[in-house]
């Protein structure tokens, strides 16, 4: 009788610093929640209609960059943060998104605390948010 063991799935990405594996030379790639952690970074700073063919992934978060720095724009910006997490993330479950306002350094400072649906520990990722002109 054989038994089954039921393991849970590692989600993997190749690695968007391109550095390279010393044995394979071939790119290295990430795996569990900081491949999911990067992702959801991707998806943050990703502008609409900036993907050929999937104009509709994106957020504003970058756009609101632009407005003068204060509670209401932070608040703007954290609750298009936790759209686009679960409109285009399947694998994360956000939990909180805190983001407070940096006038001294000119930006934000987003800070998401997410679960991968595989696994029960939660597991933050954080981004500081400016413009870029």
């Amino acid at each position: 009788m054989t038994s089954t063991v039921s393991r849970a799935k590692d989600y993997t990405d190749i690695d968007l610093d391109f550095n390279v594996h010393p044995v394979t030379k071939d790119i290295n790639k990430v795996v569990g929640p900081i491949a999911i952690g990067r992702a959801i970074r991707n998806l943050v700073l990703t502008n609409f209609y900036e993907r050929p063919f999937r104009s509709y992934i994106g957020s504003s978060a970058q756009k609101l960059l632009f407005d003068n720095i204060s509670p209401l724009t932070a608040n703007l910006i954290q609750q298009h943060i936790k759209d686009v997490i679960e409109n285009f993330e399947p694998r994360a479950v956000v939990s909180t998104v805190n983001v407070v306002a940096d006038p001294d350094n000119n930006g934000y400072t987003a800070r998401i605390v997410f679960q991968v649906n595989n696994r029960q520990e939660p597991y933050v990722t954080t981004i500081f948010l400016e413009r870029v002109r």
